[in-house]
């Protein structure tokens, strides 16, 4: 083979689901991009469009209206609980700190 012929990769489409394993990777890898990228043989380019394109998804997501449910039980042991896409859920005790709650949901990017 001569170099020419080595440089040639074969490129492979990944599905949404690996996107967005990928970014959530990155975001809780705590490596800075050039790490993360020789880690996982992307390129800088790459992860930035994976990011931007889960952004803008992320983005038209929050403005689309939510379904809820009320459950008595729910409500009744802890006040209130919030089951976000993904798995991920934040639960409140009756009285709790509206402040504290406003950091959290910057914090996870969800404000």
């Amino acid at each position: 083979m001569d170099e020419q012929t080595q440089a040639v990769r074969i490129r492979r489409r990944r599905s949404r689901a690996e996107v967005e394993r990928l970014v959530a990777e990155y975001e809780a890898s705590g490596l800075d991009r050039s790490a993360f990228c020789q880690q996982r043989g992307l390129s800088l380019s790459t992860l930035a469009r994976y990011r931007r394109r889960q952004g803008q998804t992320a983005a038209a997501d929050e403005k689309r209206w939510l379904a809820l449910e009320v459950s008595s039980a729910a409500a009744g042991a802890s006040g209130l609980a919030v089951w976000l896409p993904g798995g991920q859920r934040i639960e409140v005790s009756r009285g709790f700190d509206a402040d504290t709650l406003q950091r959290l949901l910057a914090a996870m990017g969800r404000d």
